[in-house]
């Protein structure tokens, strides 16, 4: 069985409950289990809509969604559905060009006193773009993280110098003390978003990579 965070869209899993239904039978047969949905974007401050996102996770069986910049006042509205539903909301941070989560401590700040179902997504790139200890972040996040997204870069100030994970500069393995340390339960989700017409050589080296750092460290390969 193989573990996906899928976004809202066509190729992935459409809003359309119809067309969900059939994403859904095909991932099945696929061996794939849809763990997370995200990014979702809450850019309406309404009822219907808010609910709308959950009903799709809903009949998809996925506990996280992953919420792409919802504004600060949406939130207790989103807390509501959070409660109701159970379904937890991770708050994805992008980077210094985002006008409200740069970095997973915004989003600490932003939830606290919030329901324990509402913490963060830590994309590791945006993270460490925007000045953020990335291993400090994924321990201040603790039981408020719940979602990793997964990328290597050579430049910490650059998102266009992204490679496989294991090529760059990022602390692979003390990120993974970091969520062990803290007895993380949820995903590392891979986030290989260069060479389009050909990632899987890419994507296949990141794996690797990411377990033997964990084989390394004593840690039998998951999945």
């Amino acid at each position: 069985m193989f573990a996906l965070n899928a976004k809202d869209v066509k190729d992935h899993l459409p809003m359309d409950p119809q067309e969900e239904a059939v994403a859904l039978a095909d991932y099945a047969a696929a061996g794939i289990k849809l763990h997370a949905a995200g990014a979702i974007y809450f850019a309406k401050d309404e009822d219907a809509d808010i609910r709308s996102k959950f009903e799709y996770c809903k009949r998809a069986g996925i506990s996280v969604i992953v919420a792409g910049d919802p504004a600060p006042e949406t939130l207790p509205r989103i807390e509501k559905f959070v409660k109701e539903y159970d379904i937890r909301i991770a708050i994805h941070n992008h980077g210094p060009e985002d006008k409200l989560w740069h970095s997973p401590l915004d989003v600490l700040k932003a939830v606290k006193g919030m329901d324990p179902r509402i913490g963060c997504c830590i994309d590791v790139g945006h993270t460490v773009r925007a000045g953020t200890d990335v291993v400090q972040a994924i321990h201040e996040a603790g039981p408020r993280l719940f979602n990793v997204h997964m990328k290597d870069l050579t430049n910490f100030e650059s998102k266009e110098s992204q490679v496989a994970v294991g090529d760059g500069i990022m602390p692979v393995r003390r990120m993974f003390e970091a969520l062990i340390a803290m007895k993380y339960r949820g995903f590392v989700d891979l986030e290989y978003e260069i060479h389009p017409d050909d990632p899987m050589p890419g994507v296949i080296a990141s794996f690797a990579f990411m377990r033997g750092v964990l084989a390394g460290m004593g840690l039998a390969r998951q999945g």
